[in-house]
């Protein structure tokens, strides 16, 4: 159990680490989250009898962290509490943007899909 609870600390590091060193503008948990995507990617080609995940211990501590989940909520409240006059004062704009941004990130993925969906569909192919 501590080895995978060190795997998932060491990937979150190394995430985390070259965002900083790179200045790149991924949170350094997501990128952690594709190094253990790969290094269990890695690990079922080099090791033919490797067990699945479900019966190892990474499995055990992915579920009770995901079973407590709602606790990682916690900092965000405190920070919206302790940040309430920013938000009464800048709230309109911030909504604003957000329901903006979300309507344009949704129609560039809906025409992106259409065009792929267009150019990849068997009907073309025929």
């Amino acid at each position: 159990m501590m080895f995978a609870i060190g795997l998932l600390l060491t990937c979150q590091l190394a995430g985390e680490s070259l965002t900083r060193l790179f200045g790149w503008p991924v949170p350094g948990p997501v990128l952690g989250l594709i190094f253990l995507f790969v290094l269990l990617l890695v690990r079922d080609r080099v090791q033919s009898d490797a067990k699945p995940i479900a019966t190892t211990p990474l499995n055990e501590v992915c579920a009770f962290l995901l079973a407590n989940l709602s606790l990682m909520f916690v900092p965000a409240g405190v920070g919206i509490v302790q940040e309430w006059s920013t938000l009464q004062r800048d709230g309109a704009a911030l909504i604003i943007a957000l329901v903006v941004s979300t309507a344009l990130a949704l129609s560039v993925t809906a025409i992106v899909f259409q065009i792929l969906a267009a150019r990849f569909s068997p009907e073309r192919e025929g």
